[in-house]
């Protein structure tokens, strides 16, 4: 059987000869924690070997992790899983064998073939409520499971990847204040109640699971995993295209409240007859099987933890022209695809100083749950302390719904918006209003209110609640000067050249409006659905459009001219790629798969429009980005901060030369990273803001934790940090504005 997928150069792909006494023969697939390899045992069994990557093999929470999976497998093998084999836990690179299993996922047998016919989507239900009752009877709670987590053997479904899961009857906790799992298929208490979690949270995650083989979607579904975990918390699951006659049955596997959920055994009595019933009732049930040597069939293997969004996503902007990143550096255009078409996910891309709609990058394996915890070791700057700005912090929004603010800082102000505000103009010596516009009600705006305003044309862009029209104010005194209707579709956001603000629809079709009148200049199209934009900072220097082929094998990049909408160049590159910022007669893309995991930075030379990739040492679920000169900053939810050296020696890269250094973070979801005066800074969920040494990855310095009182604190995206001389600005998500200085960081 082929290797699903081609793991570069980096650690993951030094194929050691042996795990053991176990010959390694293929690479399955890759993950974030190893790479699953196909091995045969010395009496001829298949066996799936997941070996731990090298560089974590040497960390203890790793290894703690991993013999973790390897106790909770074992605890559960049988009919309904994949049987441990072997193991060793102790070894200079821990591995586990597990029995092989033909077979496609779920995942892949929905997207290739469609949702599954009514009869098939019983019997899957069925078994896999057998299964949840048999790994819950071993007393371990499995936590993510999701339709790439079931195998659909000739014999049943098989549950695997117990990579995360926990015995109901151990105290062992992942990383304090981290939640793991994949917030589609992952129940509300697992945000709201991480440590509390138990079997009937992996009831709900087949509720959530059976509802996308019956329709080809999840029950919560947006562009935002982020959303997707607020509609988790907050929504009711949408049912639509669910068989009549199981919609109660799914929306109680659905209830917000655990104890509303049906057992597994109750499941299986609701289902089983039905399951097996066929015209004669004599017909045995067989699972549709993949076709001969396709890449659909798995082992029992990790699989990146992060469902990806059906479209692409766009994260918050830092603000308008800042010492970190140039105007207009980065913007993207989705549209929400509820289908399931052979390219549900176009890899996270981030927006730094526009005006856009959407939320931070897609989520991933880990959640922040909001608990403070213990802070991690902060390494103190040496001599030579800057001055800085006094340290100050406003409340913007208040109110049950308030979530993070959205600044950005240009000519000398920081302009912010905020849910029940429009925008605001504040002072950057002490955060005091000079004028607010004020909106009505406090429920958080579905798409804009995470959406800095944005100084162009002498004049201040907000896009107003609703996330419809785009409205232009005084900056002085925050008069209303034009508004014009930008489209209601999802995806429509607005990113802002020299002289224009360009409207770009979830089609690919780009509307530029002049940033002074609002006016029409011009209007093109560029690619389709799922395109993604980004502008340069030079006044002449076009603008970039990014779309994935249907097959997800290539990308075509074309280069606009912002005066007149015509295309001046168009190229085609392999892979996936979202682009990350354009600047120094590049542009800069990350590579990555249908699940939102990355695996390398991409380089165009956009003169003589040569690519050049550099692979990930390791994979990074759900990336975001940044560009700072040669090096590109990418955080992934994992919690993992890497440096990657993008200077050009040639054609390819080497993982290893090219990683300047890695930091395992305890934050597990934060904003893109700002790069600035030698800093990197996050800002977590919980509304800290962390400062990290751009040289060499040495955490700096955390603020205190900002995360407020209610329901409504979950963010469903997070804006980055915004820096100005000798201080950086950040917000939180108890709708607070913040500023510290950025001399000694260790002292916030």
């Amino acid at each position: 059987m082929p290797p699903l997928h081609s793991t570069g150069t980096g650690p993951e792909a030094e194929h050691p000869d042996y795990a053991g006494q176990y010959r390694l023969e293929a690479v399955l697939g890759s993950g974030g924690m190893g790479v699953v390899h196909l091995a045969t045992s010395g009496s001829g069994l298949r066996l799936a070997v997941k070996v731990v990557h090298a560089e974590f093999a040497a960390d203890p929470e790793f290894r703690a992790r991993f013999r973790q999976e390897v106790s909770a497998a074992r605890r559960v093998s049988g009919a309904f899983t994949a049987p441990v084999v072997d193991a060793d836990t102790d070894a200079e690179r821990p591995w586990m064998a597990t029995l092989f299993i033909e077979g496609p996922t779920l995942a892949e047998r929905v997207k290739r073939n469609g949702p599954l016919g009514t009869e098939e989507l019983l019997r899957l239900g069925a078994g896999l409520a057998e299964s949840l009752r048999d790994i819950h009877r071993a007393g371990v709670v499995h936590r993510d499971l999701k339709p790439s987590n079931v195998l659909l053997a000739a014999d049943g479904p098989k549950v695997i990847d117990f990579g995360i899961s926990r015995p109901t009857d151990s105290d062992l906790r992942t990383e304090t204040g981290k939640l793991i799992g994949t917030p589609p298929f992952m129940a509300p208490e697992q945000f709201q109640r991480p440590r509390e979690v138990g079997p009937a949270a992996d009831v709900f995650a087949l509720g959530s699971v059976l509802v996308h083989a019956a329709t080809g979607r999840g029950p919560f579904d947006s562009d935002s995993p982020y959303i997707v975990a607020y509609q988790v918390v907050h929504d009711e699951p949408d049912l639509a295209g669910v068989p009549e006659a199981l919609v109660p049955l799914f929306a109680r596997c659905l209830a917000k409240d655990p104890a509303g959920r049906p057992t597994p055994d109750a499941l299986m009595a609701a289902l089983r007859s039905a399951a097996y019933r066929t015209a004669d009732d004599t017909q045995p049930f067989i699972p549709a099987q993949r076709s001969s040597g396709g890449a659909g069939a798995v082992a029992a293997r990790e699989k990146p933890s992060a469902k990806a969004a059906s479209a692409a996503e766009a994260e918050s902007a830092a603000g308008a022209a800042t010492p970190a990143d140039p105007p207009g550096a980065v913007a993207a255009a989705s549209a929400r695809r509820r289908g399931g078409g052979p390219r549900r996910a176009v890899l996270t891309v981030a927006l730094a100083a526009s005006l856009i709609v959407g939320g931070v990058l897609g989520v991933g394996a880990l959640v922040d749950d909001g608990s403070p915890g213990p802070a991690p070791a902060v390494q103190r700057a040496g001599a030579g302390v800057r001055e800085t700005a006094r340290p100050w912090n406003v409340s913007l929004s208040a109110g049950a719904r308030s979530h993070a603010p959205a600044c950005s800082y240009a000519d000398g102000a920081l302009y912010c918006s905020a849910t029940g505000v429009g925008a605001a103009r504040l002072n950057p010596a002490d955060g005091k209003a000079d004028w607010t516009e004020k909106t009505a009600g406090d429920t958080p705006r579905s798409r804009s209110d995470d959406s800095a305003p944005v100084l162009a044309g002498g004049l201040l862009h907000v896009v107003a609640p609703g996330g419809d029209r785009l409205e232009a104010l005084d900056p002085r005194t925050g008069v209303r000067r034009w508004s014009i209707g930008i489209g209601a579709s999802g995806g429509t956001v607005a990113l802002h050249t020299a002289k224009s603000a360009l409207l770009a629809g979830p089609d690919g079709t780009v509307r530029a409006v002049d940033n002074t009148t609002g006016r029409t200049r011009w209007s093109e199209r560029h690619g389709g659905v799922g395109t993604l934009w980004v502008t340069s900072p030079g006044r002449r220097e076009p603008v970039y459009a990014a779309t994935v082929s249907d097959d997800g094998t290539s990308t075509t990049v074309v280069a606009v001219d912002p005066d007149n909408g015509e295309a001046r160049w168009e190229q085609r590159l392999s892979g996936m790629l979202s682009p990350v910022s354009a600047s120094d007669g590049a542009l800069f893309l990350l590579e990555g798969d249908i699940d939102g995991v990355t695996r390398a930075v991409v380089r165009l030379d956009t003169t003589t429009r040569t690519a050049r990739r550099v692979p990930l040492v390791a994979p990074l679920d759900q990336a975001q980005a940044t560009v700072r000169g040669n090096t590109a900053y990418l955080f992934g939810v994992n919690g993992s901060l890497v440096a990657v050296d993008m200077r050009d020696t040639g054609s390819t890269g080497s993982a290893e030369r090219a990683q300047l250094w890695r930091l395992e973070t305890s934050v597990s979801r934060a904003s893109r990273p700002v790069a600035a005066g030698g800093r990197v800074y996050l800002s977590a969920a919980d509304g800290r803001l962390l400062a990290v040494d751009a040289a060499d990855g040495r955490l700096l310095g955390q603020t205190a934790p900002r995360m407020g009182e209610g329901p409504y604190t979950f963010a469903a995206s997070l804006p980055a940090p915004v820096t100005a001389p000798g201080t950086v600005f950040a917000s939180a998500p108890d709708g607070s504005v913040f500023a510290v200085g950025d001399g000694d960081p260790a002292r916030w």
